[in-house]
């Protein structure tokens, strides 16, 4: 099965000039995290065909330059962008801070943060090594938390934004094998359902993507230890 991602831009971010009468349809800034490959890379491209400027976070520079060459092809104006910006969104919480406000120094203010880096190990419970367990909540819970605590006061103040966690529907329901990937992405659900509770007095909104399993990159590598 495959994951589709809608990318609605005039939908999300139009607003009405009050002193005019004229509706402004605004370019969006989007950052993905794990944008180098996979669901992210594939959301980014939608979001540039619409015309979007899109800011690509991922560990490994060369892939994130390859997807950045990849992305270009679909430019619909001469003005878009794609900024790439190396870094490992699960460890460092002031890094990522920092690279993502110069990010946004660049671009401008993010209008929507999808986060999607994540990894997985299956395994029986006692065969998984006890790391695995701590890596993948760093990676998959600590990887979204992190910049999405980065962006999230911008888009309080600007009264506008959305965030978007990309769960799995392993994060709905158990399944067997993934004693160490599901706890990860039932977590994402709580943090996104009590977050949405702060932020919508001010206008900020959050996504869960609960896509199946998806031909990406990431499926492959995880398949080769079901």
């Amino acid at each position: 099965m495959f994951f589709e991602f809608s990318c609605d831009l005039t939908h999300t971010y139009v607003r009405r000039d009050e002193n005019s009468g004229l509706t402004l349809i605004f370019s969006n800034n989007f950052q993905v995290t794990g944008g180098s490959s996979g669901i992210g890379k594939c959301i980014a491209i939608e979001c540039y065909k619409q015309g979007a400027f899109i800011t690509l976070i991922a560990r490994d520079e060369n892939k994130l330059l390859q997807t950045k060459k990849e992305i270009e092809k679909y430019s619909v104006n001469d003005k878009q962008v794609v900024l790439c910006i190396s870094v490992d969104v699960s460890k460092d919480y002031e890094q990522v801070e920092n690279v993502l406000k110069q990010a946004q120094e660049k671009l401008g203010p993010v209008d929507m943060l999808v986060n999607c880096a994540g990894t997985s190990v299956t395994g029986k419970f006692e065969d998984i090594e006890v790391n695995s367990f701590e890596r993948l909540m760093a990676v998959n819970y600590l990887g979204s938390v992190y910049p999405s605590r980065a962006v999230i006061a911008t888009m309080k103040e600007r009264r506008m934004g959305r965030i978007v966690f990309v769960s799995s529907q392993a994060g709905q329901l158990g399944l067997f094998g993934y004693t160490a990937y599901s706890p990860t992405k039932f977590a994402l659900r709580g943090l996104a359902e009590a977050l949405q509770m702060e932020v919508k007095p001010y206008n900020v909104y959050i996504t869960v993507a609960y896509p199946p399993d998806t031909d990406t990159p990431g499926f492959a590598e995880e398949s080769k230890t079901k």
